[in-house]
């Protein structure tokens, strides 16, 4: 486990362009390139921008430009080091940074205190099986025997993993294109759990961030903490609720 790693998210419309080039095709071309441990492309179905003006799938104008997240996860130095470049592709947007922890095998360090929330992500692929069962079935059915507080899957469209790229097609089997699975539990639950997923998924592609549960089944647990304006480099600090 490597603390020194870093979430870079891009989130533009999916027919935004660069050049003569779609941003997404440049961008996840960008991270095969520089062979990134994981990223995966999502497509929404609502979104809304700087001008405060809500699309939906409902709408003609969304079907035409729907918006889409690009979420990559790497060291901070690789991260860092394509910013620019990703910076420069994406003129309408916003991207954010986020530290995360890349489970690549056994844990040598503490996850996070005992008690903290942890908000774990699986990446696998689309059509992959973990005997007769569909991997991201199977990962889902780990956390609920753990007891984690909820899991979501995310189906991806592109993506890479281990370095290599993996975009889906209208016709083929799709098995490796990527697909995040995202549990919320405490370090506890996080940690015992991260046994299980190596012995179905051999090397899982896994992250953890710490998080703070906020509202569960309708109650509220604790509100978002005050932020100062700036951190110590004089950077402006945003949450992500």
């Amino acid at each position: 486990m490597n603390d020194d790693y870093l979430k870079l998210t891009a989130y533009f419309g999916e027919r935004q362009r660069t050049g003569k080039r779609f941003v997404a095709e440049a961008m996840l071309d960008l991270f095969a390139e520089r062979e990134l441990a994981t990223s995966v492309m999502l497509r929404g179905i609502a979104s809304f921008g700087p001008r405060n003006i809500v699309r939906s799938d409902q709408s003609l104008t969304l079907s035409e430009d729907p918006p889409v997240a690009v979420a990559a996860v790497d060291t901070e130095a690789t991260i860092t080091a394509l910013l620019d470049d990703v910076v420069a592709m994406t003129t309408r947007g916003l991207l954010t940074l986020e530290r995360a922890r890349l489970v690549t095998g056994d844990p040598v360090h503490p996850l996070v205190p005992d008690g903290d929330a942890v908000k774990l992500t699986v990446y696998v692929g689309r059509r992959r099986r973990v005997g007769a069962t569909p991997a991201f079935y199977a990962v889902c059915d780990l956390l609920h025997r753990h007891r984690f507080a909820g899991a979501s899957v995310f189906l991806g469209v592109d993506g890479t993993a281990h370095g290599e790229r993996h975009r889906a097609h209208f016709f083929g089997r799709n098995v490796d294109v990527p697909m995040m699975v995202v549990g919320v539990g405490d370090a506890a639950q996080v940690r015992d759990v991260l046994p299980g997923l190596r012995e179905m998924l051999g090397e899982p592609l896994a992250t953890i961030e710490r998080v703070q549960v906020c509202k569960r089944d309708g109650q509220l647990l604790a509100r978002p903490p005050a932020l100062p304006a700036v951190d110590a480099r004089g950077r402006e600090v945003h949450q992500k609720l």
